[in-house]
């Protein structure tokens, strides 16, 4: 049976937190919630990449959590601005 580190099972939890935290701030996610999950959760696994390379100064384990925040909010970022392209092109 493959063994599972926890970078990922992290990367899931940081990346569900801040989706959590962006829609109880914007009070909805339009429809998005799909899209920004996978985003955020992909987001925190880079960014816990990124962190082991730079250094993170707050870790958990080998899991840089200020690097998976940063790119999960980036994640999120991205999904929200390619989402308000589409609105405004639609004309709605």
């Amino acid at each position: 049976m493959p063994e599972i580190g926890p970078a990922p099972v992290l990367a899931v939890i940081v990346g569900v937190i801040h989706v959590a935290v962006y829609v109880l701030v914007r009070g909805t996610a339009r429809g998005q919630l799909l899209l920004l999950l996978p985003a955020a959760v992909l987001g925190a696994y880079a960014g816990q990449a990124l962190g082991a390379r730079l250094g993170d100064p707050l870790r958990i384990g080998d899991f840089g959590l200020i690097s998976a925040s940063l790119m999960a909010w980036l994640g999120i970022l991205v999904v929200v601005f390619l989402g308000s392209l589409g609105r405004s092109r639609d004309g709605a």
